[in-house]
This record gives C-alpha cells, structure tokens and sequence, in this order.
C-alpha cells in the first residue's frame, strides 16, 4: 500500500503561513500535560467567573478546533474544505446540559442540520450526541435496570420522540445520521434505543449510524449480537467506529468503584479491537455501512488495503473515512487528494457551551501517545518547505 500521509504540500494546502503557526504554537502547548491540566482549571475559573477571556479563546483555541459559533458561520469553513474534496459534519457541540428547553433546542439543531446536509454535498451526515436530546442520569438509571418513577418515564418517552423525530427526518431526507457514544455507563440505554431506529429506518440501507467506541473490549461482541440481530430483523447496519475519548474518566471510575475497566488493557490491544472491527465490517459490507472515525495512519491504510483487496471502489458511499477538524489533516486531505470519500467533524456553538469539549480535545491530544509530537513534526516539515 502507497504511503501517503507524509505529503505535508496536501496536508496543509488550505492553511496559510498565520494559521500553520498557530496550529505549531496550540500543539506545542497541548504537548506539555502540566499546561493543559494548569490551562483548563483557569479557563474553567474565568468563564465562570465571566472573566471577558472568550475572545482570547476564540482566536486562538476555538478558531481552530471549531467551524463556528452558530452553522452559518461553518459555511466559509464547509466550502472551503471541499474545494479539496474534504465533506464535513456540522457537529452541534454543546455538552452537559439538563433542562427540556435546552434538549428541543438541540432537536431543533439537528433538524436544521439534516436540512443542511440535504441542501449541500459537502455535509453528507448529520450528527447528535444522545445526552443532546435527554439527561445523562437518565440514561444510566435506565442501563442499570433500575425502575423509573412516573415523571421519569414521561421524560424517557420525550427522548424517544426525539430519537424518532430526527431519525424519521434524516430517513425522509435520506440523509445519513451519525450518532455519537458516550460514557460507558450510560451507553447501554442508547445503544437499545438505536438499535430501534436502526430497525425501523434502515431496512432499505444504512441512515442511523451508531458509534463503537473500540477501546472498549466489550465492543466486538456486540457489534456481532447486533449483526444476528439484524438478520433476523432485516435490516442494515451503520456504524461509527472510533477508539474512545473517556478514557481517563472511563479507568478513574472503575477504579473508584471497584469494578472490572471496560477499557482494553493496553493500546495494541485497542488498536487490534479497531482493526478487527473494520475488517469484520467490511467482510459484511453488503449489509453495513462504515464511518471510520480515525487519526491512526495504520488503521487508515489497513482499511484502504482491504477496500482494495475486496474490490471496492475508493467513492463508495458504504464507506468514509472521517477525522475531527484541527487534527491530523495529513490522514484527511491525502485520503481525499486519491479520491476517498472523507468527511471532517466540524464542532460549532457558542464559545462557553463549547469548552467541554474543547478541553476534551485538548486533553485526548495529551494523553494519546504520538498524536501531538505527529502533528507537529508535520507542520515543522511544512514550514520547512515553504521556507524552501
């Protein structure tokens, strides 16, 4: 297989000379964990303070993990990027809330999204994150068995509707929609409720897509419960795999509560999850979809090789590989440059309902061993050339 996520010219094209030093100087930051952890607490402190530190954040962090405060901002970003044949899923990042106003908020996100996505090539996926649309404790009372009182089984049947609602439009609209994993501990009660929109919108293809989170090592397992299920139901499977973004939280949990880490033991272990995830996808490609959410290189190419292998071509809409915006453009745009389908998250919202997840990223890139040091060594390599 060519070795292609070296080319730093196509990596970053679309970046000019200020951006690319940002990219350096934010990596060179997230690199040192003292300075993340340090950072976070701060930030944390003045935005609840109201400290007026948002347009420091948003030039410098939020500029460039995110496509904007609001979707019409994304635009210029959305555009942009697929003038390199890089799509994009508009990824409605606002995180932790608890309150019925703030989840039909997030519904009605969703819906325009989807109507973007139907109205754009370049946003072939809408995207939701379960604890979007209903309380997190919710989910995990549900996944623990335990029994609901009447106002929380009238509040379950609200997130429901609202898993039906935006399934039922993405299906009408046929576009296809992602939808993203969580906590271990409170997947379980949203793995069931799509598992229900999958057999209900995806008997002709794949629409509803969940996530696999392959640090997980229970995860195999169930993707081949939910394969048998699927052939006795008839329907399509679309799924998400990516390797995790709990993982500290996911340990420290287990730890404390004396039980059993769902977390693989070491990351070849996680890494071997992944790789066998995709290859058993692929075998059964005629019945499933793949969104290979991923900045490892060696899974990149291990899918490019089996797509080759079993001869299925580079545009197949069965199969996208995907990475998140501000990371690891070398996978993303050299993908694109030989013609695979590829699509970046693109995270907007306002900048203080964002941070959770800004500081999610910043935290994975510290504590995922080689990603930094691997963006950076690209971007050196590239103000090398252009200094050249």
């Amino acid at each position: 297989m060519e070795k292609i996520f070296d080319n730093t010219e196509v990596a970053f094209a679309l970046k000019s000379d200020t951006e690319l030093e940002r990219a350096y100087f934010l990596f060179k930051l997230i690199e040192k964990e003292p300075l993340v952890r340090i950072g976070t607490a701060v930030t944390n402190f003045a935005l609840k303070a109201h400290l007026p530190v948002e347009s420091l954040i948003r030039s410098t962090v939020f500029d460039h993990f995110c496509g904007g405060v609001n979707e019409m901002d994304c635009l210029s970003v959305v555009d942009r990027m697929f003038t390199k044949g890089v799509s994009s899923v508009l990824d409605y990042s606002v995180e932790g809330k608890e309150e019925e106003t703030q989840f039909d908020a997030a519904l009605a996100m969703t819906l325009k999204t989807i109507n973007f996505a139907k109205e754009r090539m370049a946003i072939p996926f809408a995207v939701f994150k379960p604890t979007g649309f209903g309380r997190f404790a919710l989910y995990q009372k549900i996944g623990e068995g335990k029994e609901l009182t009447p106002s929380e089984n009238e509040e379950w049947q609200k997130v429901i509707e609202r898993f039906d609602t935006v399934c039922k439009t993405a299906y009408e609209k046929d576009v296809p929609l992602l939808i993203d994993a969580e906590e271990s501990w409170m997947q379980e009660a949203a793995d069931s409720l799509i598992e229900s929109m999958m057999q209900k919108y995806n008997q002709e293809k794949a629409v509803v897509f969940n996530t696999l989170q392959m640090y997980r090592w229970d995860r195999m397992d169930y993707l081949k419960k939910l394969h048998e299920k699927a052939k006795k139901h008839n329907f399509y499977i679309g799924m998400k795999l990516v390797r995790g973004a709990y993982l500290e939280k996911e340990n420290n949990r287990a730890k404390e509560m004396g039980y059993k880490s769902p977390i693989c033991e070491t990351k070849q272990a996680t890494d071997d999850n992944y790789n066998c995830a995709v290859n058993y996808m692929v075998e059964h490609i005629n019945k499933m979809a793949i969104f290979a959410g991923t900045h490892n290189e060696d899974s990149s190419y291990k899918l490019m090789q089996l797509m080759q292998e079993n001869n299925i071509a580079k545009n197949d809409k069965r199969i996208f590989f995907g990475q998140l915006y501000g990371m690891s453009d070398n996978i993303s745009f050299n993908l694109s440059e030989k013609g695979y389908n590829v699509a970046k998250y693109l995270p907007f919202g306002p900048v203080r309902d964002v941070m959770p997840y800004l500081i999610r990223r910043a935290e994975e890139n510290t504590s995922v061993a080689g990603q930094t040091s691997r963006e950076l060594s690209l971007i050196k390599r590239e103000k090398q050339r252009r200094k050249l």
